[in-house]
């Protein structure tokens, strides 16, 4: 039996990874920093502490983490009031999982994003539980985020499903114990190990549908 559903956002709901992408090569080139060529596969799932410690130090930019951290966020922020990326679909196939299964949503993204973006779409009233890696110990690949929102709907992660993107995001439901569904982003292809861990691989979100849900129970 599956007692839960556990959705990721930014990759799976909204489309932010390439405004994440965006807003942060802009300010590390702002601001003395040295994009890396495997930068944006890196960040994907990092807590928002990892991520601007990883700017202000392995790729130079010249503000403490704290001051990337803030800054960063305000502009995803003023870009989230302008147009929040709704992926096609994605609130209506939410919708139909949540009329079988209590829903959680594990984000990497900053409770203020999370909160903004569930508003925009109109899912707030969707999720029984929602956490940020801003409140756990580690982000992903860690499995502390997908524990942690298990434990506040009361639910065994081995008994829930974790609908992902990211290969961190993969490997952070897996490393739960958690059944992971996976939906690459078209620019961001899984890594061979983290494909390797998905129970199920989809083409696209609105290819979810219960009786794929049904099947890994």
């Amino acid at each position: 039996m599956v007692d839960a559903v556990l959705f990721d956002l930014d990759g799976v709901i909204v489309d932010s990874e390439p405004v994440w992408e965006e807003v942060r090569r802009a300010y590390v080139a702002a601001h003395g920093g040295t994009w890396q060529p495997d930068t944006q596969r890196r960040l994907m799932g990092m807590s928002t502490g990892e991520w601007a410690a990883y700017l202000s130090g392995e790729l130079g930019v010249d503000r403490s983490a704290e001051q990337v951290a803030a800054e960063v966020v305000a502009e995803m922020t003023r870009r989230y009031a302008e147009h929040v990326p709704l992926i096609d679909d994605a609130d209506a196939v939410v919708r139909r999982m949540a009329a079988r299964w209590p829903l959680g949503l594990a984000s990497s993204s900053p409770t203020r994003l999370i909160e903004a973006a569930l508003a925009a779409t109109g899912l707030a009233d969707a999720f029984g539980a929602t956490l940020s890696t801003e409140e756990t110990a580690r982000g992903k690949p860690a499995p502390d985020v997908w524990l942690g929102v298990a434990a506040r709907l009361g639910v065994d992660p081995t008994r829930c499903v974790a609908i992902e993107d990211s290969s961190n995001g993969v490997r952070s439901a897996a490393a739960a114990g958690i059944r992971v569904i996976a939906i690459p982003h078209g620019s961001y292809p899984l890594d061979p190990d983290a494909e390797a861990l998905a129970a199920v691989l989809l083409p696209s979100v609105d290819a979810l549908t219960p009786e794929v849900v049904d099947r890994l129970g």
